[in-house]
């Protein structure tokens, strides 16, 4: 990872995912990744940089379906954009293998994985629209990578910023990474607040009336 990569992902850090949320959603940015769950509750949060993957229908004789991988930097996040498709896997136990062996930092899939308890055997962070068996070889192959590509409805570009947790995933913008991660600290320390003032007895309606919770993720006009 390039130190101005280090850099960005360090602002995220002690972040999560439902934080980062809200503040794209403060800013009006579009970032949540709908429908993208992990494999089991990881317990930590993932931060890294986007290496992105387009897999199209294979073509005659088709192409292949993971050798991208090899140019996968360590700390990076792949991914995949297979079209929302569940009817074919693009990522097994083997990519799961070599990707630990490159200390890649986890893979985001909109559409499925298969040999899952590879990855949960090596606590390997594996997002997904779900699991199913059958390969995707001379189904689909690798379109393009490194290109703007969509996954669950979120526009993820190259060297974006993911965050993903048990709680699912989101993309921010690299150009905006500085600003959001800012706005998510912000609404953070009132939340903390919060939950400070309701610790020292307050009721939750007064400590969300006296720091002004409920326009916390109210988009910024």
């Amino acid at each position: 990872m390039k130190d101005d990569d280090r850099e960005l992902a360090a602002l995220f850090a002690g972040l999560d995912t439902p934080g980062v949320s809200d503040a794209l959603d403060k800013l009006g940015l579009n970032g949540q990744c709908l429908g993208i769950v992990p494999l089991e509750n990881y317990t930590g949060v993932v931060v890294g940089l986007a290496f992105t993957v387009k897999y199209v229908p294979a073509a005659t004789p088709p192409g292949t379906v993971g050798d991208f991988i090899d140019d996968v930097q360590p700390g990076d996040v792949v991914v995949i954009d297979n079209d929302g498709r569940t009817d074919c896997t693009v990522w097994g136990d083997i990519m799961t293998q070599y990707a630990g062996v490159r200390n890649i930092a986890a893979t985001v899939i909109d559409g499925v994985c298969r040999d899952v308890a590879k990855a949960l055997s090596d606590e390997y962070p594996l997002f997904t629209k779900g699991r199913f068996m059958r390969t995707g070889k001379d189904r689909v192959e690798v379109g393009a990578v490194n290109v703007p590509v969509s996954i669950g409805t979120a526009r993820v570009c190259p060297r974006d910023i993911i965050v993903a947790d048990a709680n699912g995933v989101v993309a921010v913008p690299r150009d905006l990474a500085r600003e959001v991660a800012e706005t998510a600290r912000q609404i953070e320390a009132v939340e903390a607040n919060i939950r400070g003032q309701i610790a020292s007895g307050k009721t939750l309606r007064e400590a969300r009336s006296a720091l002004g919770y409920h326009t916390l993720q109210r988009r910024v006009s």
